[in-house]
């Protein structure tokens, strides 16, 4: 099993650092973690010519990390070690990939933005690039975890999520829920009686559930298989999760499946570019 010993949280100096901090002092006093690096990204390059002149007279890294410094001894409360980390990169995600393999880094956290804020530090880059785990946080979440779902497609890259929900309830003692979002295909419903193959389907998929649930050994969970009906595979397992009172909604970054597609590229990317009210574990 694999352990959670050193925890990376990517700040943007935005509103949503301070819910990112609470939440990264929440998981460190749950999982006791080793270390966990705050870092921040200075991008001079943004900064407009107009304010060259005025900022010239400034340590803008001091200012900034003075900054950040507060924010986390206000906000951060756990006993872990902490430390904070300013760079000057071009290129966020390179950076942050960096740290990540310099510090051995288990666990990525980074922010997870509504849409009117912009798409925050999170991109398919950044997924690609990481070798390590990546929870994206949302604004004001629940710092309890009490309830977490699993997403899997009962490919053997989704177990993966399984070996890590099953560590995270060693913790916290939480209900873990495994699910399946299925969609009838659509290259058959214009030919087949959807009243007949629905219940199929449904059938088949619980058929594999209870295989795979075996043959994975994956045991004190509750099986739940879901139609996708209309919605998109990711749209379906936020809302259904959301409804529920999941505090943590967990998926693979990749795996392939007939009647569902927790594929990276795919759901799992879809996942990040949504505004979620909870937050999303990608499990490596």
């Amino acid at each position: 099993m694999k352990n959670i010993d050193n925890i990376l949280v990517a700040l943007d100096l935005t509103s949503t650092d301070t819910d990112i901090i609470r939440y990264a002092s929440f998981l460190a006093d749950t999982l006791k973690p080793k270390n966990i690096y705050f870092v921040h990204n200075i991008k001079k390059y943004e900064i407009s010519d107009l304010f060259q002149e005025q900022l010239k007279n400034f340590n803008l890294e001091k200012l900034i990390s003075d900054e950040l410094d507060e924010k986390v001894a206000t906000h951060f409360k756990a006993e872990t070690p902490s430390k904070v980390l300013i760079s000057e990169d071009p290129y966020t995600e390179s950076l942050i990939n960096y740290i990540a393999n310099k510090y051995e880094i288990d666990l990525v956290m980074v922010g997870n933005k509504s849409k009117n804020q912009g798409t925050g530090i999170v991109s398919d880059k950044l997924m690609r690039l990481l070798k390590c785990d990546i929870l994206s946080v949302p604004e004001n979440a629940r710092l309890s975890m009490d309830n977490i779902w699993g997403g899997t497609d009962f490919s053997k890259e989704s177990a993966k999520v399984f070996q890590l929900t099953s560590i995270l309830a060693n913790y916290t003692g939480a209900k873990i829920t495994a699910v399946n979002i299925y969609n009838v295909p659509v290259q058959f419903t214009p030919y087949l009686n959807k009243e007949e193959i629905v219940p199929k389907i449904e059938k088949h998929t619980r058929e594999k559930f209870e295989k795979f649930l075996k043959k994975n050994k994956i045991t004190d969970c509750e099986m739940k298989v879901i139609r996708g009906r209309e919605a998109s595979i990711a749209e379906k397992m936020t809302i259904e999760a959301e409804k529920s009172g999941a505090d943590l909604l967990v998926v693979a970054d990749k795996g392939g499946n007939v009647f569902s597609s927790l594929l990276v590229g795919s759901v799992t990317d879809e996942l990040f570019d949504r505004t979620l009210k909870i937050p999303l574990w990608i499990v490596k």
